[in-house]
């Protein structure tokens, strides 16, 4: 397998975990935030998928699917279009509510299909050129890729466990 296919390939992990995650979670599972000031779901999965398109945008040169598909308005959220949730207190946390778990799922797969399609279209030694010289050591193309994919994983896997302690009772004491 060539670094291009596994990176493809990993681009695809936190879709799929997604599609578990949210799979028949009605409207007060997705946007519950537990203590009332932590992530919801809707607000976590709407992040990794946010986070992911502006970077490979980035990357790309191009608009990020979130504008160029119509994803801001189909979500209709009450917060700029080019916000994508760094930083958020719990306000804004709650601004990003969403009853229809197809509706993450389906900007996720387009972010995961615009990276998987950006990934395909490099060369090896794309991924070698180094995209962000102020860090120690500089940050290639591949490095950046593989950055924002984790950061999808790791909060579609927050979302994943949102759920859990949603559904089971949490009890606030943790």
């Amino acid at each position: 397998m060539s670094a291009l296919e596994l990176i493809t390939d990993a681009a695809q992990r936190p879709l799929e975990a997604a599609r578990a995650a949210v799979e028949g979670a009605s409207a007060d599972i997705l946007n519950e935030m537990p203590r009332g000031e932590l992530n919801s779901m809707s607000w976590l999965v709407w992040h990794a998928a946010r986070q992911q398109d502006a970077q490979v945008a980035e990357l790309r040169g191009a608009e990020q699917v979130w504008r160029s598909g119509g994803w801001c308005e189909r979500f209709g959220l009450d917060r700029p279009c080019e916000d994508f949730g760094f930083g958020d207190d719990p306000q804004a946390v709650a601004s990003v509510r969403v009853d229809d778990p197809e509706l993450l799922l389906g900007y996720l797969e387009a972010v995961t299909d615009t990276t998987a399609e950006y990934v395909r279209s490099l060369s090896d030694a794309e991924l070698d050129e180094v995209i962000d010289d102020s860090w120690d050591p500089p940050v290639t193309r591949g490095v950046r890729i593989v950055s924002a994919i984790d950061d999808a994983a790791q909060h579609v896997g927050q979302a994943a466990y949102v759920r859990g302690l949603v559904e089971h009772g949490w009890s606030g004491k943790y």
